[in-house]
């Protein structure tokens, strides 16, 4: 299979040219201020909602059909749908059901399914769109919408649970021990979520709803809409099912980030000094489109075929500043004796602050079609599906980077909560810039065109057996192609020596001021002048130049990948000891046929140092087996009670993130030292998947109606984990490098960071158990309604000297008390996560190291059902404003991020018939 890579993502030059400096927007993040439906004129018409009349509603509702599934009305009755699911399956798994169309638990799915025990979000850019399961990070579960994979628009960044509207979902499972009819794919489990069908309703069904949320750091202080439009229903006498759902949203938020981002480490004494402080903040806006459709058809009994669509489209817009302090180590004075291995407190003289002003656009969509056709023949079901899913995302961005020096400033970092950085000089002084300084460069830019497809055929039979305590035994096959592509296009002008400083916009006259950095906490500089990015745009126009806009072949790469799989599965009834036991047991094959398409580059552009001219493409090739035995076992203690046992093996494939990419590449940048910072990926073509052998103990005990107490042991022994590590070679690319300080450097003071990537030889051992507790409180408080949701979860992780669990935590848990009648409805969460540790391709902040404290986030939602057609919802998201922390690692426990995310509110109203 030796294609041409890239073959999506070819772009002419002149398009990209446009997109990078032809936008004419000053910032790109007045669009909320000019909608038609503004700030006042939003908040009028959602709570003009809470005083319609009630209308009288009464329509006679024809007999359910058998087929019809049962609709909760209550969150208390989505407690029990979800335990009678937990409860009938066979395999480990916990559910979330829908209280109705449109009335799904949260507005945020990945918000929704914390209550599931060992389930908790992780933020990003203070965005809850990830989730871990079992206190395992969200690389290690398997996503999938209807059984079937959904490609994430930016392949590098994982599922985004953000963009599956809560409108269209009817169920969420996270199945933690698998059957062996499951793709292969999660270590800590696979969460599927099932939409709606329409014929799964006995009647038409019309959803309206409007919402609006507004973000505490809004960076326009706007409230932004969401609306929502759901119509289901049926035709031919019932037999033809119709769902449409459409959906838009904007969303306009902030994040603030103050963080540590490199030390020096003595190589004597392992005593580290902090080095490079950084401010960022990201003002967002984001415009999303949401549709899902399906048509059902089930002429008979015996035959039914459903067609799904899903489409998600994101246009987001981020204005990211930043400085960067970087101090040399002849700058550093260190004030005082070391503390647990840190000097916390320092002077610097001398040094250079660079501010990065940077305006990004970004675009992504994600779709799916999905034909499933089922047929019964006697004993016989056959089931087959064909699928087809892609994403892309085109990612750009434009840069204005000033440097200046900073004469004195003193750092202490002792104190965590408050850390003091004190710099003699006004960073908000426009006279900090002198017309010629060390750097003032624009444009720095690149595009990113990511693309993303799956195309999968499925084929599977099961025959119903009676046959001693066989009951059916099931076979099928699939075939899956995925293929992934990256180009990256570079347009950079070095602006020293290219142009009179005269010509280039001054701070004073067209600086932009960054206010409220970090809500004005800390003993830091709050506000700093920032370059005026279309100031930049005019200046390059007045000046009649054009920069051109270059492929960037030594950072594009195409991934085609092809998943062979077949398996045979048996279920079975019997008893033990005069107890019901029932279960199944089966084996799955898969193998994996992987080919990594990149160039082979030489010399540097002539016309740009950060470009590598193509001579040539290559393909590698890499194939790996993998057989996946499964068993699980229900025993039915009595009519309540019930004991399980599962035991699997689980793979995950290797992760494609910015860094773990599996294909080579370079990135380079000039820096205010006058050389060069490249950033290398060696590549790892050969990386196999990573397995676990898992075991699952639990005992369930179902005592009333909705309530219910379970507890689960399980143990996960890994193999083929994953490393990654900065290394220092004698040589890269024929260039002599060595150590100098913490940095890796060619002779003439180029810096090479370069992350090398392989599997981990030894075993890491997880043991962990978890608790769930669903209890009514009608019987214990003379109000009725009352109830509490909660669940707990602790893994134990043995020490392995290379393989890290990260986005691993030990401890997590989640605490839901709700009242309810049939008006008024209230819940409290509190979601708690311990501590876990991430690297470089987890997180951007973690380049030397990175623990993120432990966190408790509280969130609130009311609720009033005025009449049958009308609803208020009122939710509240991170109350307690818990900002994200983050220290260095365990040993020194040395500050290293502070996030301010602040809380965010929405009010929604919903109108049905």
């Amino acid at each position: 299979m030796n294609k041409s890579p890239f073959r999506k993502l070819r772009i002419k030059e002149q398009t990209i040219t446009k997109i990078m400096i032809g936008n004419k927007e000053s910032t790109g993040m007045n669009r909320l201020n000019q909608h038609p439906f503004g700030k006042k004129t939003l908040l009028a018409s959602i709570l003009a909602t809470l005083f319609v009349p009630a209308v009288s509603y009464a329509q006679d509702k024809a007999a359910e059909e058998e087929n019809v599934e049962v609709i909760q009305v209550s969150f208390r009755g989505s407690l029990a749908a979800a335990a009678d699911i937990k409860r009938q399956d066979t395999k480990v798994t916990d559910a979330i059901t829908t209280e109705d169309i449109g009335k799904f638990p949260s507005e945020n799915i990945a918000e929704a399914i914390q209550r599931i025990p060992g389930v908790q979000i992780s933020n990003v850019n203070g965005r809850g769109s990830t989730i871990s399961v079992r206190g395992l990070g969200s690389q290690y579960a398997r996503t999938t919408l209807n059984g079937q994979t959904m490609a994430s628009a930016d392949f590098t960044s994982g599922f985004r649970f953000d963009i599956i509207q809560t409108e269209l979902a009817s169920t969420i499972e996270v199945i933690k021990s698998p059957t062996a009819n499951m793709d292969a794919g999660g270590l800590s489990g696979t969460i599927n979520i099932d939409t709606a069908s329409p014929l799964s309703f006995s009647e038409r069904k019309i959803l309206l709803s409007g919402k609006g949320q507004y973000s505490e750091f809004s960076p326009t202080d706007d409230v932004t809409p969401k609306a929502n439009a759901t119509y289901i229903d049926q035709f031919a006498n019932n037999t033809v099912g119709v769902l449409l759902n459409f959906g838009y949203q904007e969303l306009d938020d902030r994040v603030d980030n103050f963080w540590m981002d490199r030390w020096f480490v003595d190589s004597a004494t392992d005593e580290v000094t902090p080095r490079r402080p950084r401010y960022r903040r990201i003002d967002r806006e984001t415009e999303r489109e949401l549709f899902n459709g399906t048509v059902q058809w089930k002429p008979t009994s015996a035959f039914e075929a459903k067609l799904t669509t899903v489409y998600a489209g994101d246009d987001t817009k981020q204005d990211l500043n930043q400085q960067v302090f970087l101090f040399n180590a002849n700058q550093i004075t260190r004030l005082g004796d070391a503390v647990n291995g840190v000097y916390n407190s320092i002077q610097i003289d001398s040094f250079t602050t660079e501010n990065n002003r940077q305006m990004e656009d970004k675009d992504a969509t994600s779709e799916a079609y999905t034909l499933e056709l089922d047929y019964d023949w006697q004993d016989w079901t056959f089931s087959s599906v064909l699928h087809h899913t892609a994403g892309e995302a085109t990612h750009n961005e434009e840069a204005a980077i000033l440097a200046t020096v900073i004469s004195r400033a003193t750092l202490d970092i002792t104190d965590p909560s408050n850390i003091s950085f004190n710099i003699a000089d006004n960073l908000a002084d426009p006279a900090l810039y002198p017309a010629v300084m060390p750097r003032n460069e624009y444009p720095n830019g690149a595009s990113r065109l990511m693309a993303s497809d799956e195309s999968a055929v499925q084929f599977d039979a099961e025959r119903g057996l009676e046959l001693g305590w066989l009951t059916s035994v099931s076979a099928g096959v699939k075939y899956r192609n995925e293929t992934m592509d990256r180009a990256v296009y570079r347009t950079d002008r070095a602006a020293i020596g290219d142009a009179d400083p005269a010509d280039l916009p001054s701070m004073a006259t067209y600086g932009y001021i960054v206010s409220d950095f970090l809500d004005n906490t800390m003993d830091i500089q709050h506000s700093w002048i920032a370059p005026n990015i279309q100031a930049y745009r005019d200046a390059l126009d007045a000046e009649g130049v054009t920069v051109p806009t270059l492929f960037a072949a030594q950072s594009s790469y195409s991934i085609d990948q092809s998943i062979t799989s077949a398996y045979l599965m048996t279920d079975f009834e019997t008893e033990l000891s005069g107890l019901p036991l029932r279960g199944n047991i089966g084996g799955r094959y898969e193998r994996t046929e992987r080919d990594i398409n990149t160039y082979i580059t030489g010399d540097t552009h002539p016309d740009n140092g950060e470009i590598r001219l193509a001579i040539g493409e290559t393909t590698q090739s890499f194939n790996y087996d993998n057989f996946l035995p499964s068993a699980n076992l229900v025993l039915e203690l009595n009519d309540d009670m019930q004991v399980r046992l599962a035991a699997a093996k689980v793979l995950v494939r290797p992760m494609l993130t910015s860094n773990t990419q599996l294909a080579a590449s370079e990135t380079s940048a000039a820096n205010s030292f006058g050389s060069r910072t490249y950033t290398v990926n060696l590549g790892q073509p050969e990386l196999a998947a990573l397995t676990a052998n898992q075991l699952d103990l639990g005992w369930e005990w179902y005592y009333s109606e909705g309530d219910s107490f379970t507890v689960n042991l399980f143990q996960k022994d890994i193999k083929n984990g994953t490393v990654s590590e900065l290394v220092c070679p004698d040589q890269y690319n024929g260039t002599s490098l060595s150590m100098s300080g913490s940095d890796c450097v060619d002779s003439v003071g180029n810096i090479y960071d370069i992350t090398a990537i392989y599997n981990d030889s030894s075993k890491l051992t997880v043991k962990g158990y978890e608790v769930g507790w669903n209890q009514g409180l009608d019987h214990w408080i003379p109000v009725p309604g009352f109830g509490l949701s909660s669940n707990y979860t602790r893994i134990l992780v043995d020490e392995s000297e290379g393989f890290t669990l990260t986005n691993s935590s030990e401890q997590t848990w989640n605490i839901t008390g709700y009242w309810e009648n049939d008006h008024y409805s209230a819940r409290v969460s509190l979601n708690h996560r311990s501590p876990y540790v991430q690297d470089s391709s987890d997180a951007f902040f973690a380049r030397e190291g990175r623990v993120v404290e432990g966190r408790n986030q509280i969130d609130v939602l009311l609720g009033w059902n005025i009449s049958e057609q009308w609803s208020v919802r009122f939710g509240a998201l991170n109350l307690n404003g818990k900002d994200e922390e983050a220290y260095r690692d365990e040993l020194t426990r040395a500050w290293q991020t502070t996030s301010v995310i602040g809380r965010s509110y929405y009010l929604g109203a919903n109108f049905s018939l």
